[in-house]
């Protein structure tokens, strides 16, 4: 069955050029086992009439789809890796597989892989995924999808039948080749990798590509301003990420600057994780022995990474303009999270924004004394003072009778609920909301590992639609 009307293939990638990517042949799998298939997302695409058969042909044999890339891209790009620079990464173990457009709003998508065979940048790795691996990267996805968080979409997660060697999994481990939906696979690393071989022609025309396929409201600005326009719609693009995942509760544990891309989407989940309580320290990853990325300390980490950028496109922005987008960094970031916390408790915006900032300070200082959930302090306030009675039903009703939430509950009185708060929906007669804490995920992967049991699974991705529905967040991106 061919693809819908809605869809529509694209390959403006390949325009640009050979020297920003090889052209490789996917890994052959010994099985095909379809674990996961985002109906809803694919549905958007116009995608949801293959049926599991066409599927597993696309997103597992890697057969192209109608009017797409004849053979995959793995694209180039060096990068930052905890601080240290590293020429020599690139695709490793993904590609760029298809291009095509967002049927509900037009946007430019990406179809790219993670484990689908070596390529010329694999280095000595196998470039495959464990199935743990893409099971995790479905269930971050969806739960920072519902939480606002502008995100990759796990597209596809089919089992492929090979044992898998890790030294941080008991090994052998089931292997798994994913597809992700993304806005884009362009990285602050693209452009870290053209400035060091100096290759200015090729930036600048790297900055008009970005101009006007993912910020064609600036095609209009004049050619000796763009560069600089767009260095400022970065920054207020990865501000807002760095905001929503704060609001979020979110580690992403690895924000090296191969793992940012320039529309300001999460993508690329290793070793995530949720924070359970407010801990500036909190860290994702085993190996951030020194907490470079722990939770408190992303919003730097960010634009740290943004600096990074503005480095390797300076001679075509200019030193002053340069240092006013970076500059905006901080009030824009510092909004975004006041913004995300009306969107969590489902808030409308103050009169002023000193009103805004005034929540945001008593919410953190409640958090941080009490050690109450964070979670669950959402799901309690959705809708400010007219979830009074819910609160107090709460499982931590008395943090709510603490001399710590008297600042908190004046700042929420000082907030009118939004129409969106959607008080009304079966979720919120939950008495805890739900959570995708790393026990959590780790006994769903057990459920897998041990018995081949799916359910688990599945019952959580419903809880978190349910959630999804309940938030309806904010749209990100754009």
């Amino acid at each position: 069955m061919p693809p819908s009307t809605r869809y529509r293939a694209e390959t403006l990638h390949a325009s640009l050029g050979d020297g920003f990517f090889d052209l490789v042949e996917p890994a052959r799998f010994p099985k095909h086992l379809l674990r996961h298939r985002n109906q809803r997302w694919a549905e958007r695409v116009g995608l949801d009439t293959l049926t599991d058969d066409e599927w597993i042909a696309h997103f597992g044999r890697f057969e192209p789809l109608p009017g797409g890339f004849a053979q995959p891209l793995a694209l180039r790009y060096h990068g930052h890796q905890f601080h240290m620079y590293n020429p020599d990464i690139g695709d490793g173990r993904g590609f760029l597989f298809a291009q095509l457009r967002d049927a509900v709003d037009g946007r430019l998508l990406d179809l790219g892989t993670k484990g689908s065979g070596r390529t010329p940048w694999s280095r000595q790795g196998d470039g495959k995924l464990t199935l743990k691996g893409g099971v995790r990267e479905i269930l971050a996805t969806e739960m920072l999808e519902a939480l606002g968080v502008d995100t990759s979409k796990s597209f596809s997660l089919i089992e492929t039948g090979e044992p898998l060697y890790r030294g941080d999994e008991p090994s052998p481990t089931r292997s798994a080749v994913l597809v992700r939906l993304s806005h884009s696979h362009i990285r602050i690393g693209t452009f870290q990798r053209l400035a060091h071989f100096d290759d200015t022609q090729a930036l600048g025309r790297l900055i008009d590509y970005c101009v006007a396929h993912y910020f064609p409201e600036l095609a209009d600005e004049p050619a000796e301003s763009r560069a600089g326009a767009f260095l400022e719609r970065v920054v207020a693009r990865v501000a807002r990420l760095g905001a929503r995942y704060m609001a979020a509760g979110f580690v992403h544990g690895v924000l090296n600057s191969d793992n940012i891309n320039i529309t300001g989407e999460s993508f690329d989940y290793g070793p995530w994780r949720f924070a359970p309580r407010y801990d500036p320290q909190f860290t994702a990853a085993y190996f951030d022995e020194s907490g470079l990325y722990a939770f408190g300390r992303q919003p730097g980490a960010l634009g740290w990474n943004l600096t990074r950028l503005a480095e390797t496109i300076l001679p075509h922005v200019g030193l002053q303009r340069a240092e006013q987008a970076l500059g905006s960094y901080q009030s824009v970031i510092q909004r975004e999270f006041q913004l995300a916390l009306l969107d969590r408790f489902g808030l409308l915006p103050a009169q002023d924004q000193a009103g805004d900032a005034a929540l945001a300070k008593a919410l953190l200082e409640f958090l941080g004394k009490t050690q109450a959930s964070f979670e669950q302090t959402f799901f309690d306030w959705r809708g400010g003072l007219a979830s009074r009675e819910r609160a107090a039903a709460s499982p931590q009703a008395a943090a709510y009778d603490a001399p710590e939430f008297v600042g908190l509950r004046e700042a929420l009185a000082a907030h009118e609920t939004a129409p969106s708060a959607n008080l009304d929906h079966p979720y919120f007669r939950r008495p805890v909301p739900c959570t995708m804490l790393i026990e959590e995920v780790e006994s769903i992967w057990a459920q897998i590992a041990e018995r081949d049991d799916w359910r688990a699974l599945g019952d959580k991705i419903a809880q978190i639609a349910s959630m999804r529905e309940a938030y309806a967040p904010a749209p990100a991106g754009g």
